[in-house]
């Protein structure tokens, strides 16, 4: 007899990742206090690459 790929068609799919887990990819713990000199620079390249995201969507 030949093997059924479909082991089992009742079975529910589960996500990878629940979706209580998911993050939308923002850090907020950000402290200019605590901040380094690669901290200032990786925020500057973020708000430059937003600043190009944004206006590139007008």
């Amino acid at each position: 007899m030949g093997r059924n790929n479909n082991r089992d068609n009742n079975a529910q799919k589960l996500p990878q990742i629940p979706k209580n887990l998911k993050s939308d990819g923002l850090d907020v713990e950000y402290s200019s206090e605590l901040a380094d000199q690669q901290d200032i620079e990786a925020q500057a390249r973020s708000n430059a690459a937003n600043r190009r995201a944004h206006n590139r969507k007008l």
